[in-house]
This record gives C-alpha cells, sequence and structure tokens, in this order.
C-alpha cells in the first residue's frame, strides 16, 4: 500500500468550478428571493435583469419559452417560472432547491407577521415608506415588456398578437381564466398563419408519471380529507387539515396569480369560514405586496392567523402548513410536464404555435403593467417620477435592481 493512499481521492478536472458556480447560481436566486417586489409582472423584470442578461444562465430566447410555459399551467407563475429554470440548468434537484431558495424568506416572513399581528394587536406598523413600491413596480413591468417586445418584434403578426393580447387581457373580460386563454388563441393563430418548419426529427419522449401521481393522490387525499372533517364534530380541531386542503386547492386550480388568488383566499378564509377578519387578510395582502419574493406566500400568513388562538407554535405550523400545500401543486407540475414540454415544443405543430404564444405572453407582461399603473394615484406627481426613474435607470444604466429597490425605500421615508 503506497504511503500516502490515506490521502482522499482527487477530485476530476472541473469539479471544484462546476461547485463553484452552483454557490453562485443559488447565490443569485437568493438575491432575488431578498429583492424581487412588486408581484409576479415585477418578478419577470428582475429575472431577465440577473439571470438573462446580467448573469447569462439562459438566453433570452430559453426564457420567453420558459415563462410562456409557465403562464399556460395553473399556480404562481414567477414561482413556476424560476423553478424551471433551476431544472433546466441542472435537473430536478437544482430546481427543488432553486425553488426552496425562492420561496422560504417570503413564506418565513409573512408567518412571523401573522405571529407579530397577533402578539401586538394594537401596534401601529408604519408603512409610510412602502408608497412608492407600487410605482416602482410598474416601472419594473414596463422594462420587461419592451425588453420582451424586442425579442418578437421581428414579425408583424407577433406584433399583432402581442398588443391584441394585451388589449383583450386588459379590459378583463374573460375572468380569472383570461391568461391561459389568451395563451391558448395566440398559438392558434400563430399555428394558422406561420410557415411550417423544414425538418423535424421525432423525438424520443419517456414520460415520468410519477410526479403527476403525487399530485393527483394528495389532492384525492386532501379533498376527502377536508370532506370528511365537514360532516364530523372535530370541524375545530381539525384546522390544520382545512389549511391544507384549502391552500393545496387553491395551488393547483388558480390561474392568473396572486392577483386571482387574493379574492379567492378572501371569499373563502374571511367571508366563508370566517377564519380571519376583513381587517387581518387586507394587513396580509399589504405585506405580501410590499415584500420580496412570491405573493402566493401570502398563504403561511393565513395559515398563521387561522391557528392563532392556538398559540405562538401552532401558527408557526399554519404557516409551514400553508406554504407547503400552496407551493407543492405548481413545483409537480413543473416536475412532470417540463421534461415533456421540452422534447414537445420541437414538434412542427407546437414550433408553428409557439412564436404566438411567446408573443401573447409577452403582451400579458405589457397589460400587467396597464392595469396596476391604472389602480395607481397617478395625479400624485411623485408616483409618475418614481416610474418613470425606475424605466430610466432599468434602460439606460447599469444600477443594480436591488439599489433601486432600496432607493424607493429610502425616498418613502424622506417623503
Amino acid at each position: 500500500m503506497s504511503h500516502n493512499s490515506w490521502l482522499p481521492p482527487l477530485q476530476p478536472p472541473g469539479t471544484k468550478v462546476q461547485h463553484l458556480k452552483k454557490i453562485i447560481y443559488y447565490k443569485d436566486i437568493l438575491i432575488l428571493a431578498l429583492t424581487s417586489v412588486g408581484g409576479p409582472g415585477s418578478h419577470i423584470a428582475f429575472f431577465i435583469k440577473r439571470l438573462v442578461e446580467d448573469k447569462q444562465y439562459i438566453t433570452q430566447k430559453e426564457f420567453l419559452e420558459i415563462y410562456s410555459f409557465c403562464q399556460i399551467l395553473p399556480g404562481p407563475t414567477s414561482t413556476q417560472t424560476i423553478t424551471a429554470i433551476g431544472y433546466r440548468l441542472g435537473g430536478p434537484l437544482r430546481a427543488f432547491i432553486t425553488l426552496l431558495i425562492w420561496v422560504l424568506p417570503a413564506a418565513i416572513l409573512m408567518t412571523l407577521l401573522s405571529v407579530f399581528y397577533v402578539q401586538y394587536k394594537n401596534a401601529q406598523m408604519p408603512r409610510d415608506f412602502l408608497k412608492y413600491l407600487q410605482p416602482m413596480a410598474v416601472g419594473f413591468i414596463v422594462v420587461a415588456a419592451i425588453k420582451i417586445f424586442n425579442l418578437i418584434k421581428g414579425k408583424r403578426l407577433n406584433i399583432y398578437l402581442y398588443f391584441g393580447a394585451a388589449v383583450l387581457a386588459s379590459a378583463q373580460l374573460l375572468g380569472p381564466y383570461a391568461f391561459p386563454l389568451i395563451i391558448v388563441l395566440g398559438g392558434v393563430i400563430a399555428s394558422r398563419y406561420n410557415k411550417q418548419p423544414e425538418k423535424y426529427v421525432k423525438p424520443k419522449i419517456k414520460i415520468r408519471w410519477r410526479n403527476l401521481t403525487y399530485f393527483l393522490a394528495v389532492f384525492i387525499v386532501a379533498v376527502v380529507a377536508g370532506a370528511i372533517v365537514k360532516f364530523t364534530d372535530g370541524y375545530e380541531e381539525a384546522k390544520p387539515i382545512l389549511i391544507f386542503e384549502n391552500s393545496y386547492r387553491f395551488g393547483s386550480l388558480v390561474f392568473g396569480g396572486g392577483n386571482v388568488l387574493i379574492p379567492m383566499m378572501y371569499e373563502q378564509f374571511v367571508v366563508f369560514k370566517h377564519y380571519l377578519t376583513a381587517d387581518e387578510f387586507i394587513t396580509g395582502v399589504g405585506f405580501v405586496q410590499a415584500l420580496p419574493g412570491p405573493v402566493f406566500s401570502l398563504s403561511a400568513y393565513t395559515g398563521g392567523m387561522i391557528l392563532k388562538d392556538w398559540g405562538v407554535q401552532w401558527q408557526l405550523v399554519g404557516g409551514l402548513i400553508g406554504t407547503v400545500a400552496i407551493f407543492l401543486p405548481g413545483a409537480l407540475f413543473i416536475m412532470f410536464l417540463y421534461p415533456i414540454w421540452n422534447k414537445v415544443k420541437k414538434h412542427p405543430l407546437v414550433t408553428k404555435a409557439f412564436e404566438g404564444i411567446s408573443a401573447a405572453s409577452a403582451g400579458l407582461i405589457l397589460a400587467a403593467a396597464y392595469l396596476l399603473f391604472k389602480d395607481m394615484p397617478y395625479q400624485d406627481w411623485h408616483h409618475l417620477a418614481v416610474m418613470a426613474a425606475t424605466v430610466s435607470l432599468l434602460l439606460f444604466t447599469k444600477v443594480p435592481s436591488p439599489l433601486v429597490v432600496l432607493g424607493t425605500l429610502v425616498l418613502g421615508f424622506v417623503f
């Protein structure tokens, strides 16, 4: 035996470099989790800036493909987008770690907010410093709409679909299913008018049904357990089960992101079941829209508030249940469908339709900017100035996005 046989085996060339790249990638996801405010439309601008332009983990075309795919699915669009990016870069494990890093900061903060609200019911929580976050978010979304428009403007049909989708979504005529319906319509129109691709090699698609099986099994068990509880005398004692059942159902069936989730949760938890008062719920909504991270983390707050009479420990449990239940369906959808989509998108029919899908998805970002702007108190010149300054800084300077967010918060303190 060699005298130095006790030494650990040498790592293969490049192993340390690959490990370092993973750490840098996860650090970038954490920075996004701590700075991406303003809701899903604004999140897309943050993702483009850091993951596409600054770090070039994926190309602009790949990002638009992933984002368009996630727009079709139910669940939290920005969360599914960043999870799918993780899958694209490193498979299921990196997708799962990406999801955790992205979700946990907001979920922890919203759970602690539920504890704080109960412990300090009469405390006046300062909110003035948040007043410029909405115009800043509009600015981020406008920038995202401009950048994605530059990707699809090569064809006249794409331009028509871009603005057509924006107008149709802004009119709010199709209800909560507007986003997937508009995207499908864009795909149908594009498949009718685009030319057939010249070459096509049929891919070998191996469908792994495991994640779909998990989703359906959990969904059925949750619904059955919730139904049983409703017909027993232990309704109050079974609140944790009902939190999971309701949150999992929201995560499975909500199209359109947080803007659709919030009224559904209000109807269920405030109007129908009276688990929360209107003031308690609105407080959570205000903070989830101001904090960085996914809007779906509101489920962590509602989970904690529903168990507010059970003590702090149970509030923490409620926050955990709400978080897992609402994000699990979207994660399982990505793990099941993204590998299939990655193969199917090369089919001639999908290839023809995909430009329309991408153009319609891009138009929905423009619609999100308009809908947020419409609700903004634009008669206040401060808000218009913040929005314009945000757009200018992001388009014409190299100021990092986190500094833009920090500057907006400081501005709220000053004025």
